[in-house]
């Protein structure tokens, strides 16, 4: 029997569960809050079995549903449930918010198992089971992110110092100049700004002297944005690869995660001087999935550039993009724009963009 391949897009339209477009369907949203799989769900009058109380298949599947869940926010791509065994504890009203949750207990090669429940917003327990699922395929859903303007907030700092670089000869360098730059080589803005005609020994002082700028800004005024560093950290827990994949020389990247103390968390890390092409060329991007050992189509970019969904979208893979540095309709190549990553989830990641 050839094993499916979980194709979310597919799921999310049609699944009983969780498919948003199905009529007859429970429409569940499942979120993962780096601990446990999360869905609510209100029966109504055509959910219930013995008059007000929710029939007991549809109690079953909302638990068995969140348990999957909390199975692929494992790192595994596809597996079936093997046994379940499940725990009625009373009846569950119609017409009331019902939180299922699940969560892993143990993992194998082979099997996964899982403990879910059931209660009501007083915390009533209504079911509870526990699940046993059997792996058929682990995921190689890899994460790969930006650095500036996704995980820190470095932008004003880089801004100051390309101002102070470009005025110490006469140039003026606008906000308008930068948003159009922020994300790409410092060679390539340089470049374009002074033209092309500078040796490649003055665009190298150049560029030393802004990056000198930018660490004595930055240096202990680093700040993460809102949700990136638990972000990152429920995809590590979760065992998915992680990479870093920055335009940055390799300096300002020891600054950055050493100061918001993210070193441990990357599989990988991929900087500016390593290809030859600055964003929205899509080799840096390339590069992380081959040092990675996986396919571009498995890989999902977090970026904030125009320049950096391009190379995302160019080099074969799924973007997620944050409207952190650039208004959303400078984004729209991305498959999904989100205004912060205090919005975003494992479980937007795996089956959402």
């Amino acid at each position: 029997m050839e094993i499916p391949r979980l194709d979310a897009e597919y799921t999310a339209r049609v699944c009983f569960a969780c498919g948003q477009e199905n009529p007859i369907g429970l429409k569940l949203k499942p979120i993962h809050d780096g601990e446990k799989v999360i869905a609510e769900f209100t029966a109504g009058e055509f959910h219930q079995g013995w008059k007000d109380a929710i029939h007991g298949g549809i109690l079953y599947t909302l638990l068995d549903e969140v348990n999957a869940y909390a199975m692929l926010c494992r790192g595994i791509e596809f597996g079936v449930t093997a046994r379940s065994e499940i725990r009625f504890k009373r009846a569950a009203p119609i017409n009331e918010p019902i939180q299922a949750s699940a969560w892993v207990t143990k993992v194998t090669k082979r099997l996964v198992e899982t403990r879910g429940v059931l209660t009501l917003r007083d915390n009533t327990v209504l079911v509870d089971g526990d699940f046993l699922f059997y792996v058929w395929r682990q995921s190689k859903k890899t994460v790969l992110w930006d650095m500036d303007g996704v995980i820190a907030d470095s932008y004003s700092f880089h801004f100051a110092a390309w101002q102070e670089t470009f005025a110490k000869r006469g140039v003026q360098f606008t906000t308008e100049d930068f948003a159009q730059l922020f994300g790409t080589r410092n060679d390539f803005i340089v470049e374009i700004v002074m033209g092309r005609d500078l040796s490649e020994e003055d665009v190298g002082i150049m560029v030393q002297e802004k990056e000198e700028a930018f660490r004595q800004k930055a240096r202990g005024n680093i700040r993460p944005f809102p949700g990136a560093v638990r972000l990152l950290s429920s995809i590590r827990k979760a065992n998915f690869k992680l990479g870093l994949v920055s335009s940055a020389p390799m300096e300002n990247i020891d600054l950055v995660i050493g100061e918001l103390d993210l070193e441990r968390l990357f599989d990988c890390i991929v900087f500016g001087r390593e290809v030859s092409q600055s964003k929205p060329s899509p080799q840096i991007y390339l590069l992380a999935a081959e040092r990675l050992g996986v396919a571009p189509s498995d890989c999902v970019v977090i970026e904030d550039s125009a320049l950096g969904v391009q190379a995302a979208k160019t080099a074969g893979m799924k973007c997620l993009a944050v409207t952190n540095t650039h208004p959303r309709q400078k984004l729209e190549q991305a498959d999904k724009v989100v205004d912060s990553l205090e919005n975003v989830d494992l479980l937007t990641l795996l089956t959402r963009v």
